[in-house]
């Protein structure tokens, strides 16, 4: 028994139009159009407005930040601390070197640390770390760039080790799992632009251009990322605090409405990160005028000196006591069970 044409497959090449709207005169044909419908008068979409966007974004960006006994983890324990340092400071000289968007060394870091907030124990130091940081930057290129280095060309700066691109994938697959396939993570940037915007033109920042605003306030937000008390705000809140840090004025100096940019957002949380931003800002000196950059990756370019800077005058003090030694042999590890760290 054959199918009537209504469920053949040819009938769903056909369009179905109603007989009564074609009249045929001759070899003339024209097309009579019945009246429009009510529905045809209905006004036209209008995308939602910039507001609900950041709305929503502050909804669902506490589900895109490591939990805090992650950050209990990092303040109680030295070694863990300092393996992620290592991590970070690698990740971003990587990307610098290859003038990625400052967004993907975001990312890196995000994906990093919700993975190892998503295990029982954080890895020893060592291979198991730097893997780590191969996949979350591996990642994170290939959610934002348009141009992705091979991965062995990925691993530079004499990390020590050197692994094959099967081992990094089946550790891309392992952070993939442990994440829920969620990598378009909500991050500061994606409130930089609409925050800048809500700015007073009588702040006191000496150069109100937007794009040195953005600029400045982008540095804030990058070197940020190496200060793990930083994980407890969110992405908003961070982002907020950059502004006012940028703007130059005093959290208590605005009016009432302007202070957290939105209604949604934790008032007390932006002041809390604000005053640790300007801690760190006066403590660094990370808070010197600069030109803006000709693209973005002078920000990041800033934000990895700004780091080194940060990295030399921590380890000032155990440097004098280190041996000198030839250069570390670059390992390579075959893809193999132990290649990845157990979770």
């Amino acid at each position: 028994m054959s199918l009537s044409p209504e469920y053949s497959a040819a009938g769903y090449l056909f369009c179905r139009e109603d007989a009564a709207d074609i009249l045929f005169s001759g070899e003339d044909a024209s097309i009579i159009r019945h009246p429009p419908s009510p529905s045809s008068y209905l006004p036209p979409y209008s995308p939602p407005s910039d507001e609900i966007i950041i709305g929503e974004l502050i909804d669902v960006e506490a589900s895109f930040m490591p939990n805090q006994v992650y950050l209990h983890r990092l303040r109680d324990f030295e070694n863990d601390f300092t393996n992620r340092d290592k991590s970070i400071n690698w990740i971003f000289k990587v990307h610098a070197h290859y003038q990625f968007r400052p967004v993907t060394a975001l990312l890196s870091v995000n994906y990093f640390d919700r993975f190892l907030s998503c295990s029982s124990s954080l890895p020893p130091a060592g291979w198991p770390f730097h893997l780590l940081s191969v996949a979350c930057l591996s990642l994170a290129v290939k959610m934002e760039e348009p141009r992705i280095p091979n991965l062995l060309d990925l691993q530079i700066f004499d990390p020590g080790f050197v692994f094959e691109s099967r081992s990094v994938q089946r550790m891309e697959l392992r952070i993939l799992t442990q994440l829920n396939w969620r990598l378009r993570s909500v991050t500061p940037f994606d409130y930089l632009h609409y925050f800048l915007s809500r700015l007073p033109e009588s702040s006191s920042d000496p150069k109100p251009g937007s794009e040195t605003r953005f600029f400045r306030a982008s540095q804030f937000i990058l070197t940020t990322t190496r200060v793990f008390d930083f994980l407890r705000f969110a992405p908003s809140t961070i982002a907020a605090a950059a502004v006012l840090c940028c703007a130059g004025v005093a959290y208590d100096g605005y009016p009432q409405p302007l202070p957290c940019f939105h209604d949604r957002m934790d008032k007390e949380m932006v002041r809390s990160c604000h005053r640790l931003m300007k801690a760190h800002v006066d403590d660094t000196g990370h808070g010197d005028e600069a030109a803006p950059p000709s693209s973005p990756v002078g920000v990041l370019d800033a934000a990895t000196a700004h780091a080194s800077s940060d990295a030399r005058s921590e380890n000032a003090g155990s440097s004098s006591t280190t041996t000198q030694a030839g250069q570390p042999r670059r390992k390579r590890l075959r893809s193999s069970a132990a290649n990845v760290p157990a979770g």
